[in-house]
């Protein structure tokens, strides 16, 4: 079963399965990074970041591979935006391991000449996935659909996926002290920050590390990032839930309303500097 979805993931987008493959690997390399070294980067493991970055471009690449199968009608919009997807991720990890092997930060880096030229390289990778992907969205409006309650959920899944990479932009703004000491003139090792209300670094929750005492802009990017996979497995569960096909669109829409809502909820706690689950 392995070998066969693989091999349609292959027929679908090659560099997305192929940049899928890579992460994977990618990833037992930052395993080991994690176990041998004993670094510490902002408060986390130096190797965390960089595992969890392949961990989720390998689930994206997959995943994205999955949607390019309900494409039939355009193949050169395929070829395109998988090759641009697949460049700009690899292009993203391949300098977030090179910052963590160097001991540094990668994202919001610009105490050296280098590092700002690094985090201006990864935001222009950033960006151009973030077109591709916004057209991609936009050609799954377009596709019709066999079953129209999996078709809405396969495209809400990307929108909101693609709305919540975008909030990501909101993580670049000055923190007031920056902006302070950009308004006199001062150098600033840093600009932009995921935490709210507090230097970035603090206490987080166990796994993820988001911060336990104060708003992160993490929650509803990465809530929002994976809508592309939450929303099209719920497909399974209204699959047995009715056999109805206008029940079955029904209860996708309510849900793709439901997750965009949670999204933007997330969101706003995190900008009004509130943790996910309260103060403790």
């Amino acid at each position: 079963m392995i070998r066969r979805e693989f091999d349609r993931s292959w027929v679908a987008s090659p560099p997305l399965t192929a940049l899928a493959v890579l992460m994977l690997v990618t990833l037992g390399f930052n395993l080991i990074g994690l176990a041998i070294d004993p670094r510490i980067i902002t408060g986390d493991p130096a190797w965390l970041k960089p595992a969890k970055f392949s961990l989720s471009t390998a689930l994206y690449g997959f995943t994205m591979a999955f949607v390019f199968r309900f494409l039939p009608d355009w193949p050169r919009l395929r070829l395109w935006t998988g090759w641009v997807i697949a460049v700009s991720l690899t292009l993203e990890i391949v300098l977030i391991d090179l910052q963590a092997f160097r001991g540094t930060t990668s994202h919001f880096n610009i105490g050296t000449p280098g590092d700002a030229l690094i985090f201006s390289v990864m935001g222009a990778s950033i960006a151009c996935l973030w077109i591709a992907s916004l057209v991609v969205a936009i050609a799954l409006f377009r596709q019709r659909f066999d079953d129209a309650a999996f078709g809405w959920l396969l495209r809400f899944g990307l929108a909101i996926t693609v709305a919540g990479a975008g909030s990501g932009g909101l993580m670049l703004r000055p923190t007031p002290d920056q902006a302070a000491s950009l308004r006199a003139g001062q150098p600033t090792p840093t600009v932009g920050a995921h935490t709210v209300g507090a230097p970035d670094g603090g206490p987080g929750y166990p796994v993820m590390h988001w911060s336990r005492d104060h708003g992160d802009l993490r929650v509803p990017h990465f809530v929002g990032l994976h809508a592309l996979q939450a929303l099209p497995l719920l497909f399974l569960v209204i699959r047995r839930l009715s056999r109805t096909p206008s029940t079955r669109t029904a209860i996708a829409l309510t849900a793709s309303a439901g997750y965009a809502a949670v999204v933007g909820l997330l969101l706003l706690q995190a900008l009004q500097g509130e943790p996910l689950l309260g103060k403790w």
